[in-house]
């Protein structure tokens, strides 16, 4: 079969890379995004996907626009016979979908029709759901709408973070896609249309979503402090102004005034129980214990975080 593969973002790398691996599949094509400039000197730089294919030796296309009349013209000039797209990040088009005779198929990072939309694993961890998975869906017109093909769940462990469940949605998700694409070779495909009952949309995260509420309960901070690992980060203030970052914590039964220091090991109060920082970062500092915070940075029972 040929495939053309569209995507941008780390989370495509394992499925582009099972595709390449089973033998059953010509990769005649990538389509990414285009380069961006990033870092301090905003430097123009490859998307992962892009990077990867590259090193790959594939035919790659980076397109503005994919439904462009040079795209599509480009695209046809392929004769694919199935798009495939994971994490691409641009709205296609049915001109460029009816060129293939398949159509095309996308992996999303969730039950569907819960948590369509942006962050799905994020906001997974965040609402303290304990089971996700991912489902491959035909393309459709409307984001994530399309009918069901193949859909597994996954568990979400206690300590997962948004970025650690990423890698292995990401693994488990290129295996579930290669089923999904023998379907449709071999002409077994079952569809299930989605029930626009149980649909669940959710937004992309903004860096107002890192900070914390601790009016919230322990157990609701925790799961966030989770969700936003590594983006945007979780943050409070210290009793003095400085922003720290919370990277991992642990819930305890304790009570007090929200954002209140409980003991002289970070012990903070919440909404409803309490939660121990472990893991912080202050401005401009790496990653470190709560430990090594507190030896240069002591803060005492009873003061005040932002």
């Amino acid at each position: 079969m040929r495939i053309v593969f569209m995507g941008s973002a780390e989370l495509a790398i394992p499925s582009l890379e099972a595709i390449l691996g089973d033998g059953n599949a010509e990769v005649v094509g990538v389509v990414a995004q285009p380069d961006r400039p990033a870092g301090r000197q905003r430097q123009p730089t490859a998307c992962p996907l892009k990077a990867f294919a590259d090193g790959q030796g594939l035919n790659i296309m980076t397109p503005e626009k994919i439904g462009s009349p040079e795209s599509v013209e480009a695209l046809a000039a392929l004769k694919p016979e199935l798009f495939v797209v994971v994490a691409y990040g641009q709205y296609i088009p049915t001109r460029v979908i009816a060129l293939a005779p398949n159509e095309a198929i996308n992996l999303h990072p969730s039950l569907l029709p819960k948590y369509r939309g942006s962050a799905p694993i994020q906001w997974a961890i965040a609402n303290g759901d304990s089971v996700t998975g991912v489902s491959i869906i035909d393309l459709a017109q409307k984001m994530d709408v399309g009918d069901i093909l193949r859909q597994e769940t996954y568990p979400i462990g206690e300590d997962d973070t948004s970025g650690a469940l990423h890698d292995k949605l990401a693994v488990f998700g290129a295996d579930l896609l290669l089923k999904a694409i023998d379907d449709i070779r071999n002409g077994t495909v079952s569809r299930v249309a989605q029930d626009e009952a149980q649909a669940v949309e959710v937004r992309k995260l903004t860096k107002e979503d890192g900070e914390i509420d601790w009016t919230l309960p322990a157990a609701t901070i925790r799961n966030r402090i989770r969700a936003f690992d590594p983006w945007p980060g979780s943050t409070c203030r210290l009793p003095a102004g400085e922003p720290l970052k919370v990277w991992a914590a642990t819930v305890e039964a304790a009570s007090g005034r929200p954002g209140e220091v409980l003991d002289d090991g970070l012990l903070m109060a919440a909404g409803d129980g309490a939660l121990r920082l472990t893991e912080v970062q202050p401005a401009g500092k790496k990653r470190m214990s709560a430990i090594s915070f507190l030896n240069g940075h002591p803060v005492a029972q009873g003061e005040m975080m932002g």
